[in-house]
């Protein structure tokens, strides 16, 4: 076992206490509150896949209220434009000149919701943003904060009027968490809850439990966290599982191979570790690579998921000791 170099007892407060307000809202889906907050702590964008009634805009906001940080939401619809998202040049009569009034992306955390709503050209005006943190409108450039975090959520059920998003853009998303339906137990108590008045989306009430800057900070202990070199090799292995595999079409990019080392070191600190194991990068992979795969016409009519097919894949890597 690997000896504690960083001390993490400030970091390790302020995430219970993350974890906390959350639970206080959210019953359940435990492990998806842990992968989101890990794609947050390793500065990525989240995709959050669910059918309706399941909290997944409740968990976005959520996490936003508990950030002290400027947060937007923007509702994509078959009718937006790409100018309703990033913002356009208004003429102003007074000044003779024109004047940018900035559009929703331009906050610290902003949620998308229904993302695949939208058409293609209107999701294409997030791919700068979600990948360089900037937007270009008219020649000049303007420039987000380092914080900056996109959390999109879509309905994987219902198609009509929808457009799938392009590869290129689910590529940009460090993961995709898919949140499912809550166990008996769970349901009970979300019952419960509402019987007694406690209404889960009340959200007005809750306060800030951590700041944007102290986020940044924590976000610095990444490059502290000791990762083996031979677990570097267990990761490049399962990412190049997902270009070998008769299964797969389109297999996962350098970028994938990227968001795992990230998303591995920042799961590594959410258990309160500064080194990183194979349980870990085990932990983050399918979230990291179910969206970035493309099954073959073969593997979609034997039934297969790109979440199973991910599973196989891992399993294929061994383990190093």
């Amino acid at each position: 076992m690997e000896e504690q170099r960083t001390d993490l007892t400030q970091f390790a407060e302020r995430i219970d206490l993350l974890r906390q307000q959350i639970s206080q809202v959210i019953v359940g889906q435990t492990e998806n509150i842990d992968l989101l907050l890990t794609a947050v702590l390793a500065n990525g964008h989240v995709l959050l896949e669910g059918v309706p009634g399941v909290a997944k805009t409740l968990l976005a906001r959520l996490l936003a209220r508990l950030i002290d940080a400027k947060f937007s939401r923007v509702q994509f619809t078959p009718d937006l434009m790409p100018s309703d998202v990033l913002g356009t040049n208004v003429f102003n009569i007074k000044t003779s000149d024109f004047d940018f009034h900035p559009g929703p992306v331009f906050a610290d955390l902003v949620l998308v919701d229904e993302i695949n709503r939208a058409p293609a050209k209107t999701q294409a005006a997030l791919f700068e943003v979600m990948e360089e943190r900037q937007v270009t409108i008219d020649g000049l450039t303007h420039s987000m904060g380092q914080f900056y975090t996109i959390l999109a959520t879509q309905n994987p059920v219902e198609q009509e009027g929808t457009y799938k998003l392009p590869e290129a853009q689910t590529d940009r998303f460090m993961m995709k968490i898919t949140m499912g339906y809550p166990s008996f137990d769970e349901e009970v108590t979300i019952l419960e809850r509402h019987h007694i008045n406690q209404r889960l989306t009340a959200l007005d009430d809750i306060e800030p439990v951590i700041t944007k800057q102290q986020l940044i900070e924590l976000r610095r202990l990444l490059n502290e966290v000791f990762v083996d070199p031979a677990l570097l090799r267990y990761m490049a292995g399962i990412v190049q599982q997902t270009r070998q595999s008769k299964a797969v079409f389109l297999g996962a990019s350098p970028r994938a191979s990227v968001a795992l080392l990230q998303a591995s070191k920042a799961y590594a600190l959410l258990q309160d570790r500064d080194f990183v194991t194979p349980d870990d990068v085990r932990q983050v992979a399918p979230s990291i690579l179910q969206h970035r795969i493309i099954l073959t016409a073969e593997a979609e009519m034997e039934g297969i998921t790109p979440q199973r097919a991910v599973q196989r894949l891992i399993e294929k890597v061994e383990v190093p000791k």
